[in-house]
């Protein structure tokens, strides 16, 4: 079984390679974008071409939330355009797909867990962006899994946890947004639960597991401050960190007030067992 990975070298594409051992059965292919631009469709039908793999996991993506405001040409290009062209050739390879999503599809507005059937409305061009690929590769191709996560960290490249762990060698006192709402998600974990889907639906292929749209951040909820203090309190630091309101730290992109995931139908489906968030952080 040959899965194919894109954006080999992001954060989620990295927490796969790391645990890509514990998975024999498959034979990984990591592309970074500079072998596999997404954007561009004849890349992508050479690289399929050559490996023709039985499933592709789209990890590559435009994620810096602000700058998209400024370079939403640049976030079309890879979110939309990028995730429709791996649809196509997922197509006519009859390559099943499975492509990351977001918790940005959301306004927040909701007062409880989103479900996989709520109505999206972003609010800002990374957003949109994310919901347009989804909807990409909705109308292009049937085999997938669109998997939406949020608040994604781990030990590989940019993200929340080693931002903070960062500042707190740096300084002393840190103030942290109090009143945006989410669920921490363990980029590893999010790996094991992809390669989870496809072992299941590979040994299972005539077993009935509905593709679409799931799911998956670790289990619980918190504020942007109380991760902040969960992980400074689990690496033993000694930093003040003050909770201050949205307001107070002005972003070009507005965040999600609430934005935690409803993981029932993932659970349920492929029989994932999901860890609390503040367990996930000692991994």
């Amino acid at each position: 079984m040959v899965v194919l990975v894109t954006g080999a070298n992001g954060q989620l594409g990295q927490a796969i390679q790391s645990i890509s051992g514990n998975f024999p059965a498959i034979d990984f292919v990591f592309c970074i974008s500079s072998e596999l631009n997404i954007t561009d469709k004849t890349n992508c039908e050479s690289i399929f071409q050559k490996f023709k793999p039985n499933f592709c996991i789209n990890t590559a993506a435009y994620t810096a939330v602000d700058k998209a405001e400024t370079e939403s040409e640049k976030a079309y290009a890879i979110n939309v355009i990028g995730a429709q062209n791996l649809a196509a050739v997922c197509k006519i390879h009859d390559t099943i797909l499975l492509h990351v999503s977001t918790d940005f599809v959301f306004d927040g507005l909701a007062n409880q867990p989103y479900l996989e059937e709520d109505i999206p409305n972003p609010t800002g061009v990374y957003g949109v962006t994310k919901l347009q690929g989804e909807q990409a590769i909705e109308s292009t191709w049937n085999k997938h899994f669109i998997i939406r996560t949020s608040w994604v960290y781990s030990q590989f490249a940019n993200n929340f946890m080693k931002t903070m762990l960062r500042l707190a060698s740096e300084r002393d006192s840190l103030s942290v947004v109090s009143d945006q709402i989410g669920s921490p998600t363990n980029a590893v974990d999010l790996a094991e639960c992809l390669l989870t889907i496809i072992s299941t639906q590979h040994l299972s292929p005539n077993t009935q597991h509905p593709f679409g749209i799931y799911n998956f951040s670790n289990e619980g909820q918190c504020s942007w401050y109380e991760f902040a203090a969960e992980i400074f309190k689990q690496h033993q630091l000694s930093v003040n960190v003050n909770p201050i309101p949205s307001s107070a730290y002005p972003t070009p992109a507005k965040r999600p007030a609430y934005s935690v995931l409803d993981k029932s139908k993932i659970k349920t489906v492929f029989g994932i067992n999901i860890s609390n968030w503040q367990e996930q952080i000692k991994k």
